[in-house]
């Protein structure tokens, strides 16, 4: 009877420990607190992973994650990346999702950007690369020349969209990718489109960029890109004034003075014949469209309409151009004299 007693006893214990030992494997032992990420950086070895574990506070001691990384053998096999930790899951859970390296997905979203820098920027804030490594690969021209552009139609292989990456894909994988899907973009029907307007799909990009930036109004945009279309068959200037603001670097400024126009920048259209030679922003699918499928007109010129409500008012002559230009600056001038008189009330 003692003998079973003792028996019994210690199968008891040995449950005890295999009820322990199972929970320390496959119980809800991880936490995250602070609802982070865990970012493994390239080149990170096991006891870096470890570290940042530790110090993330999701194990509160390596034991049990160091015996099952060696049975998983994943310190031969640390993968960088991204990795979503969620309280209450296992060890053996978190090692097998850091064995397979099953990171959770980047998505880069491209609105409309201005520069290379703020391209950088928001590759930078989203990816292990850094700003300067992008800046880097958008100025050399060895890196940009596989993707059918130079250093300053690089950002026309960018067509604002959202693209899904690895955190820790290189910058070449990341623009491989935005150059394959520009090229699906530039479909036979979008090519013909340009082909019958005699440009070619990076000066329809570079158009477009400049049509962003001069309305918000969609149903202007069709419109707008015919007076560049126009101006650039007579060998006129475009005189876009977005131009000189993507030149001087200055986004800010609301109005464009005669000591702007002389400002000497290949981007500068009051001075060279011509489009820039790039796009000044990252102009939207809808807007690249509406250049692409843009009206036949006689327009030459345009201007804001006075009545403040963002569209535009189109003219083939320069008479007409001038009263509609006159319209805008006389009820302009209005709108400052009533605000001044509010302001001294």
């Amino acid at each position: 009877m003692k003998t079973r007693k003792v028996f019994l006893f210690i199968l008891f214990l040995i449950g005890l420990v295999i009820t322990y030992v199972a929970w320390n494997i496959f119980g809800p032992t991880i936490h995250n607190p602070d609802k982070s990420f865990l970012y493994i950086k390239t080149g990170s070895n096991y006891q870096n992973v470890k570290n940042t574990l530790i110090k993330n506070k999701m194990i509160s001691n390596t034991f049990w994650f160091d015996r099952i990384a060696r049975y998983a053998d994943y310190p031969k096999k640390v993968k960088a990346g991204k990795y979503k930790i969620e309280s209450g899951m296992s060890v053996y859970h978190l090692v097998k999702m850091l064995g397979t390296g099953r990171q959770v997905p980047v998505n880069l979203v491209i609105t409309k950007m201005r520069t290379k820098e703020d391209l950088a920027k928001k590759i930078a804030d989203n990816f292990e690369v850094d700003s300067a490594t992008v800046i880097n690969f958008l100025n050399n021209e060895d890196s940009v020349g596989q993707f059918d552009v130079d250093t300053n139609t690089v950002m026309t292989d960018v067509i604002p969209n959202t693209y899904r990456y690895t955190w820790n894909t290189s910058m070449k994988n990341i623009f491989k990718k935005l150059y394959i899907e520009e090229r699906k973009f530039w479909n036979d029907e979008r090519k013909e489109k340009a082909e019958r307007l005699q440009l070619t799909p990076k000066q329809v990009y570079i158009l477009a960029s400049i049509v962003e930036e001069e309305t918000n109004k969609q149903e202007d945009k069709g419109k707008i890109a015919s007076v560049y279309i126009n101006r650039m068959k007579k060998g006129m200037k475009l005189s876009a004034d977005p131009t000189v603001k993507f030149a001087l670097k200055d986004f800010g400024l609301k109005r464009i003075y005669h000591k702007h126009l002389a400002v000497e920048s290949p981007y500068n259209t009051y001075q060279i014949t011509g489009l820039p030679p790039g796009p000044i922003c990252t102009p939207s699918i809808k807007t690249i469209d509406a250049v692409l499928n843009s009206p036949e007109t006689d327009y030459l010129f345009f201007v804001a309409r006075s009545d403040f409500s963002g569209y535009s008012d189109f003219a083939s002559s320069y008479q007409q151009h001038e009263a509609y230009a006159k319209a805008y600056q006389q009820a302009l001038d209005s709108l400052v004299r009533s605000r001044q008189q509010d302001e001294t009330k």
